[in-house]
């Protein structure tokens, strides 16, 4: 019986993988060869409105987004690294420092799936999420039991380069924002370690790197109390500028939430960041 437990875990975890590295998914086609790009992108959820139909019209160049809601840089630099190992140097990267905000070792579990392609995030898992690392070698389905892999299954057959939010801010969360408490942009030294390491990287392959903060609704920005101080931390620890668009656009309509941009927004930065 336990024989045929370990069989069955090993075929359906093969089936499963068989899936992933068919989707079009973004971590798909970064590990399968599908992925070569001139422009390179990376943040957290606000990254992904470096929305590449848009970057890719304006620029007139390939692009590839490996922004993902809540990645945490320490994961962001793997992927890097993973990708300047299997293609040629992008031009161009663009990182969105915002990302430096937090540790998320239960998405750098969710990276399961990706596991077999990288000895990198091999040792990522085993380092921040050790429980999973442990679990998904004695099952190989466990691997495939979190987020990034229904990703990964609902982007089988379709593009994934149209993930952005499409709803505009409500007038009532609009009135809201006034009333909000003070903010800060809290930016933790270890992630600034990482982005600084994964600058080092890419300007060692001859890549352009630039580091970006996008927009945030215009009240919700104007409660930053430390953003000034955070962008100088990010300075100070990369030896690069930061493009500072937190305030660049005052439209209501071109929002999401307080701190996304949704598609039409999206443009407008795009043509700004790259004109």
């Amino acid at each position: 019986m336990l024989l045929l437990v370990i069989l069955g875990d090993r075929l359906g975890g093969w089936a499963l993988q068989q899936a992933v590295d068919r989707s079009r998914f973004r971590y798909s086609r970064l590990y399968t060869g599908r992925a070569e790009a001139d422009i390179l992108l990376l943040g957290n959820s606000r990254g992904l409105a470096f929305f590449q139909p848009y970057v890719e019209e304006l620029s007139g160049k390939r692009s590839l987004n490996l922004s993902y809601n809540g990645l945490p840089m320490d994961l962001g630099r793997r992927l890097l690294e993973d990708y300047f190992e299997r293609y040629p140097p992008p031009e161009r990267l663009f990182i969105e420092v915002s990302m430096c905000d937090r540790e998320n070792p239960r998405l750098i579990a969710a990276f399961g799936p990706y596991a077999r392609h990288s000895q990198r995030l091999r040792r990522l898992i085993a380092d921040k999420a050790p429980r999973a690392h442990c679990a998904g070698l004695l099952s190989h389905l466990y691997r495939f039991n979190g987020e990034v892999f229904q990703r990964a299954l609902f982007y089988l057959n379709r593009s994934d380069e149209d993930w952005l939010l499409e709803r505009t801010i409500p007038p009532a969360e609009r009135r809201r924002a006034a009333q909000l408490p003070p903010q800060t942009l809290d930016l933790q030294p270890a992630m600034l370690e990482e982005l600084a390491a994964a600058v080092r990287l890419a300007q060692s392959h001859g890549t352009r790197v630039e580091l970006v903060l996008m927009p945030y609704f215009p009240d919700f920005a104007r409660k930053i109390e430390n953003l000034e101080e955070a962008l100088e931390a990010v300075e100070r620890t990369t030896g690069l500028p930061v493009r500072n668009f937190a305030e660049a656009l005052n439209d209501p309509a071109f929002f999401g939430d307080y701190r996304h941009l949704n598609r039409r927004g999206s443009r407008r930065f795009l043509e700004l960041l790259l004109r």
